[in-house]
């Protein structure tokens, strides 16, 4: 497959002197579902904005289909569709005025648009509520009508920015299903921003990891994942700061030990056989007088491979995880 998207060296620098992104370097097949991780602030939205011609470049090289982001900004605009963050309908429109319009600004005939419009609301299941206005959609209708609005003119590439933002993990999982859909049915090459981390695992083939606006990582997620080696667990100490620094020389000390770090947790340990080291790990510091607070475990994860490359973790608080095994501690 040809490369749809070629990024070189990309810089942007704001007015304020702040680096939004620095020298990033990237790829995108045809036809690939690729994906952008990272916390917020992390360059991911600037760096769309740059790729759908919204915003100049600092420096750097970008082609999208092989044209100049800069010298031929109207060719591009042509064969992209964009979903941003916030969603982009008028909600004195039906859902189906709300298609028909985006079909006029793209100078498609009558006859073209209805047929298209009727098309894409089934697509996003919205054929029942296509003669409601859409102030009276709920938020993932109003997101699918938005997906629907960015697909009337049949793109050949898609950017979505965090596209399932603020959604119920229902309606998530129904963007998902419709994605993935257009990915292989209509072969839409897909370019996603995320900080969900399971949003990026199940949808994208191939994805690079961003922070600070520097690109920390890239590959396949099952790649990236297998680069850990290792299981990890994560360590809850009733006394983190007091304690931390002893329990963390024990733990080094330990069979199958790969790698000890500081976590929002307290501890992260990455090991070998981490279910049969957890017995060791309590016994060894209850030894100690070091009191706990949890202890988890899971297989390698893309937090994870954030944490390897950055030192820290992708905004929990805001995470949708795959479930881990928790064992609880003593009081």
């Amino acid at each position: 497959m040809s490369d749809i998207i070629t990024v070189k060296n990309l810089v942007e620098i704001y007015s304020d002197g702040t680096k939004a992104v620095d020298d990033i370097s990237f790829t995108v097949k045809e036809g690939e579902f690729f994906g952008f991780l990272g916390p917020n602030g992390a360059g991911k939205s600037t760096t769309i904005k740059i790729l759908t011609t919204l915003l100049r470049k600092t420096s750097g090289a970008v082609t999208v289909s092989g044209y100049d982001i800069e010298k031929q900004a109207a060719a591009i605009r042509k064969i992209i569709g964009v979903q941003s963050q916030e969603t982009t309908v008028d909600g004195d429109l039906t859902g189906r005025e709300n298609i028909e319009l985006q079909g006029h600004f793209h100078q498609m005939n009558t006859g073209e648009i209805k047929k298209r419009v009727n098309e894409l609301l089934g697509l996003v299941g919205l054929e029942e509520a296509a003669e409601k206005r859409a102030r009276n959609y709920s938020g993932g209708m109003k997101k699918r009508l938005d997906l629907a609005t960015a697909l009337i003119h049949k793109p050949k590439l898609l950017f979505l920015d965090e596209p399932t933002t603020g959604l119920d993990p229902q309606s998530r999982a129904a963007i998902w299903s419709y994605l993935e859909k257009l990915n292989k049915d209509e072969g839409i090459t897909i370019f996603l921003t995320t900080q969900y981390l399971e949003e990026a695992d199940k949808l994208c083939k191939r994805l690079s990891i961003i922070d600070s606006g520097k690109i920390v990582a890239s590959g396949s997620p099952a790649e990236l994942k297998h680069e850990i080696g290792a299981d990890s667990i994560r360590i809850s100490l009733e006394n983190c700061e007091k304690d931390s620094p002893k329990a963390k020389e024990l733990i080094k000390t330990m069979t199958d030990v790969t790698e000890v770090l500081d976590s929002e947790e307290c501890i992260t340990v990455y090991a070998k056989n981490a279910g049969l080291l957890i017995a060791d790990i309590v016994r060894a510091l209850d030894s100690s007088n070091i009191r706990l607070s949890s202890v988890t475990f899971s297989s390698p994860s893309l937090d994870d491979v954030f944490m390897k490359h950055t030192g820290r973790r992708i905004r929990t608080e805001e995470l949708v995880k795959a479930p881990s095994r928790m064992f609880g501690g003593r009081r």
